[in-house]
């Protein structure tokens, strides 16, 4: 990794997408302390962390009422809108808002945003993916970042699915396989990130 600069992309571990939320993934809330052992790692190693949120308006064309297939969710400044509880959000991680006009879905953290010229402008070249939803938000983000010239790695033990098929996780982190992302597991992550800070 010597030749590289990771970052690690934290997609929308927020309240509603947890259990009790408006939109809930089940057993969202078990990737949180994977996530954060990877948090601090990154930032141990000097390494970029950024964290995408959903911050919809209250008529944003995703939910029912507006013709979309979710119910209202992460509505910006709601309590449903903020970070899960005991999520690590270090103060000098980068938080990425999206899907914040009423008439734009944003499934990727870089859809409506400046996270690729952010990324770029720190000099990262490989992205670690981890949170919700891993065959929505997470993979949509992952083949952005293909798209746009990262490696990419999909920390499997850190992410969940929403599953209105109970394929679709499945389905999603092979399709992202097949596109080009790496599957790794958070052990593997973590012994990278402590070998690049070495």
């Amino acid at each position: 990794m010597t030749t590289t600069k990771a970052a690690l992309v934290v997609v929308d571990v927020q309240r509603d997408f947890c259990p009790g939320g408006a939109l809930a993934v089940k057993d969202g809330d078990e990737i949180v302390s994977g996530i954060n052992r990877l948090t601090e790692a990154f930032v141990s190693a000097g390494l970029p962390v950024y964290f995408t949120r959903d911050w919809h308006p209250r008529d944003h064309c995703s939910f029912k009422g507006q013709g979309g297939i979710w119910p209202p969710h992460c509505i910006r400044g709601t309590a449903g809108a903020k970070f899960a509880p005991g999520l690590l959000v270090p103060p000098e991680s980068v938080v990425i808002s999206k899907g914040t006009k009423p008439d734009q879905e944003a499934y990727s953290g870089f859809q409506g945003t400046r996270l690729a010229e952010m990324m770029n402008d720190a000099g990262v070249t490989e992205v670690f993916a981890v949170g919700l939803a891993t065959d929505y938000c997470v993979k949509n983000t992952v083949l952005d970042a293909l798209s746009a010239g990262f490696r990419v790695s999909v920390i499997e033990d850190c992410v969940k699915g929403v599953n209105r098929s109970p394929k679709n996780s499945e389905e999603a982190l092979r399709y992202m396989r097949m596109e080009g992302a790496s599957l790794i597991s958070s052990g593997r992550a973590l012994k990278e990130i402590r070998r690049a800070a070495v």
